[in-house]
């Protein structure tokens, strides 16, 4: 099915919806600490979200076709998980790395993303995942564009990860969103530019490249819903939202305590080029603009 195209007054809930998202990961940071539970993660960000926000955790319940109803409000996906960790009882330790996969509801409108989290010391090796696969994330965004190409983005994400000795997960993309949680079209994380569907305004879908430090097979847990890597290899994974503007792209999971973009986003030329510095792989607060909009 084509994507579902916004107006304006459907634009404007879904950025406070993406901001919204977003604040929930700036106010769990301080807790990401060695010593807590998935499971504590979860019920803060659920009493943030319900009681502070009031907004709905979309992932509480969700149940696509095939699969029984995701039991918490966030996913957790710890060192090779890949996605959607149910949270609970384990313990983070010094030297994980978790993903926060935060969907909130605002008024009808979903809001999602996540950042990858360094508990403790966490590894050269941990934070250089992180680090490209937070490049390979902005690398796609930056090949949005009005009258592109869905498979430009994967275009720019698949070599900058194996460029670095990494694989792309296949199986799982990101996707339309609005008022329903997953809509058209896919985004794939890999592919040729120039294929695919066009890239018009008013377009909202999800950027999320999954890349693996090893092989990109996977396979799935017995909950149902957690992916691992097959061969217990490190998983990261960072995740904006982004609207197709009639100039560019407009970022709409961005708050205060969001990590800034990398440098060569403000050259888009040079990121074009493959010369890309590394971005800083931590989810520690730092003042971004208010908003990324690039034409």
């Amino acid at each position: 099915m084509p994507a579902t195209l916004k107006s304006a007054a459907d634009i404007a809930g879904m950025r406070i919806a993406g901001r919204l998202a977003s604040e929930v990961l700036d106010y769990i940071t301080p807790y990401v600490v060695p010593g807590v539970t998935t499971g504590e993660l979860d019920r803060l960000c659920h009493e943030y979200m319900v009681n502070v926000q009031g907004t709905i955790p979309a992932p509480l319940n969700y149940a696509p076709h095939g699969y029984k109803p995701f039991p918490k409000s966030i996913c957790t996906s710890v060192n090779h998980q890949v996605c959607h960790g149910i949270p609970g009882t384990r313990v983070l330790k010094s030297g994980d790395v978790v993903n926060l996969d935060i969907t909130v509801i605002k008024d009808g409108w979903h809001g999602d993303t996540s950042r990858m989290f360094h508990v403790g010391e966490s590894s050269i090796a941990a934070r250089r995942l992180s680090e490209i696969t937070y490049e390979c994330m902005w690398l796609g965004i930056l090949a949005i564009r009005p009258g592109g190409f869905l498979g430009d983005i994967g275009a720019a994400i698949q070599p900058h990860a194996e460029r670095n000795g990494y694989s792309v997960v296949r199986e799982f993309c990101g996707h339309g969103i609005g008022k329903r949680f997953h809509e058209d079209p896919q985004i794939l994380h890999y592919g040729k530019a120039g294929t695919l569907e066009r890239l018009v305004p008013g377009m909202i879908f999800t950027v999320e490249p999954m890349i693996n430090a090893g092989r990109r097979e996977i396979r799935e847990m017995a909950d149902g819903w957690t992916i691992v890597t097959k061969d217990h290899s490190l998983s990261a994974q960072w995740e904006h939202t982004v609207l197709v503007t009639p100039t560019g792209f407009e970022v709409l999971t961005v708050s205060a305590g969001s990590p800034p973009p990398p440098a060569f986003v403000t050259s888009p030329s040079v990121a074009a080029d493959g010369v890309t510095p590394a971005a800083a792989g931590n989810a520690a607060p730092a003042a971004p603009p208010a908003g990324i909009v690039v034409a």
